[in-house]
């Protein structure tokens, strides 16, 4: 019997490729939009001046009625509501807190490069950045972030109920018990 090949790269071994157990990460179901509202407010608590959150799923998921939560539990000026045709919204803050910065990368292409005129890696050391449909678009920005995932069904059905999965990525997020979020 051969023994197992080596990997292509030395350095890329078992150990240094983080596992999904060592990223923490929390799922919550959700059954309305009140509850949508408040898990935004509860995560709100944990978030401060630059931090990345990066919002997916499907059209109705309920991405930006969770930012309206963040908004609220943030202390925002202005309403929180989607930024499809104006790409990105400043909401500052009423009080002490950092202002949030809401973006909608839905109708961008791919890449930082299109979003540099939106500043936002400006705008990341002093501002909480929401960004919704952000994968494969925003990552480089910072290596710590929580990406958010909603999960609803699809199709002809009037079923709210959502599943929400928040995951930390990065130092920031290796100590930052998300399982607050689930009360």
């Amino acid at each position: 019997m051969e023994a197992p090949a080596a990997p292509h790269n030395p350095a890329e071994t078992e150990s240094s490729v983080p596992s999904v157990a060592s990223v923490p990460s929390v799922e919550i179901t959700v059954t309305s939009a009140e509850q949508m509202r408040d898990l935004g407010r509860r995560l709100a608590k944990l978030l401060r001046a630059g931090d990345l959150v990066m919002l997916n799923g499907e059209l109705g998921a309920g991405k930006t009625t969770l930012t309206r939560g963040l908004g609220e539990g943030l202390g925002v000026r202005g309403a929180v509501t989607s930024p499809t045709f104006v790409i990105a919204r400043v909401h500052p803050s009423l009080g002490d807190g950092p202002p949030l910065v809401h973006v909608d990368a839905y109708r961008l292409g791919g890449g930082l490069d299109e979003m540099e005129d939106l500043d936002l890696d400006v705008s990341l050391s002093d501002s909480v950045i929401v960004v919704e449909w952000g994968e494969g678009k925003v990552e480089e920005l910072t290596d710590d972030r929580l990406n958010v995932v909603i999960h609803r069904a699809v199709g002809d059905t009037t079923d709210e109920v959502r599943h929400v999965m928040v995951a930390g990525l990065g130092e920031r997020w290796g100590t930052v018990d998300l399982g607050v979020l689930s009360a």
